[in-house]
Parts: C-alpha cells; structure tokens; sequence
C-alpha cells in the first residue's frame, strides 16, 4: 500500500472510536494523507470542541516530521535539542496523540491525531487507529 483512501482512514478512525469507548472517553480522531490534507475526520458524541483543531494539528505535526507528537514533545523541551520548534510551520503540538501511519515497507503515508482525553489515553487510541491498518 502506497496511499491511504477514505475507506481505510475510515476503518483505522472506528478502530480508534472502539478503543476510547472501552475507556469512556469521548473522541476527536483526524487522519491526514501524505501531503498532510484531512483525509477523515470523526468526532464521538460530547467530544470537547476544543480538541477538534487540536486532533488535525496532531497529525499534521506527526506527518510533518515523521515522530509521533510525544517524541516531538520530549525533544522540544528547553533542555532539547529541537527547542522552540513548536513557534514554526503554524500551529506544532508537542504531546501525545499524534502518530505516523506507515505501510509495510516503512514508508509515512498519512498521520493520525487524536484528542478528548489526557495526552496518555489519546496516545492509546492512536495506537488503536495504526493498528489496525
């Protein structure tokens, strides 16, 4: 697989959907393609608002530099090599919920953000989305 189509960003969303209500949080789940444009993008019954902006900017940071946010957020510390990066490219999120989607050959070919919950709940969900490619 080379590019990700809106039937299996769908799948990887619900299997992300499934994995927040076995923990009872409501979710924002964007998945963006390999130029960073939303692809899917599901919100769960009494998600936060907020955290709408927030799940697309994930996968757009993840996508961007091929980490997950939470890597991104460990390094951009004031003690890390990359710090300050979050004031470039409009709008970085340096904490979990962000994950790169890869094929079988390792290749980045979309990102999954995921926000509603705490950065650890959010991180667990976007496992979920990756998992089930």
């Amino acid at each position: 697989m080379t590019t990700l189509s809106r039937e299996i960003a769908a799948r990887l969303a619900d299997a992300g959907h499934r994995v927040a209500e076995d923990i009872e949080v409501a979710m924002n789940i964007a998945i963006v393609d390999a130029a960073g444009h939303l692809l899917h993008f599901s919100r769960a019954h009494d998600a936060l608002l907020g955290c709408i902006d927030l799940a697309q900017r994930k996968a757009k940071t993840s996508l961007l530099f091929h980490l997950p946010t939470a890597t991104l957020g460990r390094i951009s510390r004031p003690d890390g090599p990359i710090y300050g990066i979050e004031w470039s490219n409009g709008g970085l999120v340096s904490f979990g919920g962000g994950l790169p989607i890869t094929d079988s050959d390792g290749r980045v070919i979309g990102a999954v953000g995921v926000s509603g919950g705490t950065a650890d709940q959010d991180v667990l969900v976007a496992d979920a989305c990756t998992a089930a490619l």
